[in-house]
């Protein structure tokens, strides 16, 4: 039976369109917050809708580049702000044509171990596309590379990452679903040329290979929206009532965004 059977009760919160001329570190705050409230039972099991305009999400690698600082430039001027996510991986790209979800369950009851997390979305986003062929295992040559990046065809259009706080889980992926995969990947691969800049370093950054990553709409052929796949979504889960934040966790959330911009603060050089 599947997940979305067996849950009974859903928070949904869209965010595809309020949040995309938002920072990216507002996103991570907002998840945070639902891993406390999901995780102390305060919520129902939670999904996020959200998408956000030319950024580029760093991981904590990224951000020892040896020329972080002329990476970060190469960004910008190509009209990319970049920033450092609270979960693991590297360098990602969002922008209008990526939707971002993320499922947040409790380990209030039960302990959910870190593959069946990820096992939890691989499903969701095979039930979303039903008609694909969609295969879990690490593309070699796509920007941040894992073995739960999805594909089809051996051609990568989603990755996949996990926050755990306070008995909460937070499962968060990205979907390129309109534009060229292989075009958002060839920034990444001129960001880490400009950080690396021929250097050797102790850790391995991957060597991009724009042509293994596509968009679903690459992918499938057809011409696929966001806000499709959001609706999609949202009648997968049973069209519950869109449920934002409420006053008082609006004031847990202040918490949580603080604390992201600290971070991100502290780890990004100043842009100039």
């Amino acid at each position: 039976m599947s997940l979305f059977e067996k849950e009974t009760e859903w928070r949904f919160w869209d965010q595809s369109l309020s949040a995309k001329n938002r920072s990216a570190l507002e996103s991570f705050a907002a998840d945070d917050l639902l891993c406390e409230l999901v995780g102390s039972g305060k919520s129902p099991s939670a999904v996020r809708t959200w998408v956000h305009d030319d950024t580029v999400v760093l991981g904590i690698q990224d951000h020892r580049l040896p020329h972080i600082e002329e990476g970060m430039a190469y960004l910008r001027e190509h009209g990319y702000e970049p920033i450092v996510r609270n979960s693991g991986g590297l360098a990602v790209v969002l922008d209008a044509g990526v939707l971002n979800i993320s499922l947040v369950l409790s380990e209030k009851e039960n302990a959910i171990d870190i593959p069946a997390g990820y096992d939890l979305m691989v499903e969701l986003v095979q039930e979303l596309f039903p008609e694909a062929p969609i295969e879990a295992y690490e593309i070699v040559g796509s920007y941040c590379p894992g073995s739960y990046d999805l594909s089809i065809d051996g051609r990568k259009f989603a990755g996949i990452s996990q926050r755990r706080i306070r008995r909460g889980i937070a499962v968060q992926v990205y979907l390129c679903i309109e534009g060229s995969g292989a075009e958002r990947a060839e920034l990444i691969r001129g960001f880490y040329e400009a950080g690396l800049k021929g250097e050797e370093t102790k850790f391995a950054y991957p060597e991009i290979k724009p042509q293994v990553m596509a968009s679903l709409s690459e992918l499938l052929g057809k011409p696929l929206t966001v806000q499709q796949v959001v609706l999609d979504l949202y009648g997968m889960l049973g069209m519950p009532a869109p449920r934002p934040l409420a006053p008082d966790e609006m004031e847990l959330y202040r918490f949580y965004l603080e604390r992201v911009v600290e971070r991100n603060r502290k780890m990004l050089p100043p842009s100039p």
